[in-house]
């Protein structure tokens, strides 16, 4: 997410859609979200279904993004052609992988993108390949232990302009529970210190949270910019046993007339 995304003041919102439903996009921007994050790293999403959920949202959308499982040019130049304004890289931990994503991500001269646009006037501008590169982020994900180790050389790579920090993995690279809403120790020392490597690089910071009180917690500390709140089955998985513990009792009552 570049930082002039930012702009407005307010803290973008996206979820983590990893089933390949066109509806998803439209009701969570409904809700309020601000966008999504294709998941091709984990669920169901495959690179065809992708394509043509990032071509049913509006393309004024800026916050469209997929995650891939690598930074291989082949399925990256797919997503960005059908709309794509950010690739999500995981497990980043060294400069190569990020020059690699960035490479990926963006049109010559900072990348290697190859110019072959198959949506009309998608980066409109004078320059079609500087208005791509100004639209479309390359975002590292930081998940693990190496990665904060390596934060300085991953963030000061030219062309990054996010880094996303998945902290249920990082826990577990320093051999914590698997979850995601550390208020202390090594995982919280990380995002505050990955927090002053991107201020200080002028790259934005986001993290994922399934938890909107430990979000907001996040924004109000300054600690981050944007957040990817909850995944879509999760979510919906929470909402099927809210709805039908709703029944209590009244699901095995039997009549004694």
């Amino acid at each position: 997410m570049k930082r002039e995304a930012l702009d407005g003041g307010r803290n973008p919102v996206l979820y983590h859609q990893t089933v390949p439903s066109f509806s998803m996009p439209e009701w969570a921007v409904a809700a309020g979200y601000d966008g999504v994050i294709l998941d091709l790293q984990h669920g169901e999403l495959g690179l065809e279904a992708a394509c043509g959920i990032l071509r049913s949202i509006p393309r004024d959308n800026a916050y469209a993004y997929a995650r891939v499982g690598s930074p291989d040019p082949a399925p990256v130049l797919r997503l960005l052609d059908s709309g794509a304004r950010g690739i999500v890289a995981p497990t980043v931990e060294s400069r190569s992988q990020t020059e690699a994503l960035v490479a990926a991500t963006k049109y010559p001269p900072t990348g290697n993108r190859s110019l072959g646009p198959s949506r009309p006037a998608l980066y409109p501008g004078d320059s079609y390949t500087e208005a791509g590169n100004r639209a479309v982020s390359a975002v590292a994900q930081i998940e693990t232990r190496a990665g904060v180790e390596h934060a300085e050389e991953i963030v000061a790579t030219p062309g990054l302009d996010s880094v996303y920090i998945g902290p249920a993995d990082l826990a577990v690279s320093y051999g914590l529970p698997g979850r995601g809403d550390w208020d202390e120790g090594p995982v919280r020392e990380a995002i505050s210190h990955i927090r002053e490597v991107t201020r200080a690089h002028g790259v934005t910071l986001g993290i994922y949270s399934g938890r909107p009180e430990y979000a907001a917690g996040l924004f109000a500390d300054g600690l981050v910019d944007y957040v990817g709140l909850g995944i879509d089955l999760v979510l919906l998985n929470r909402v099927f046993g809210d709805t039908i513990a709703g029944l209590g009792p009244a699901r095995s009552a039997r009549s004694t007339t």
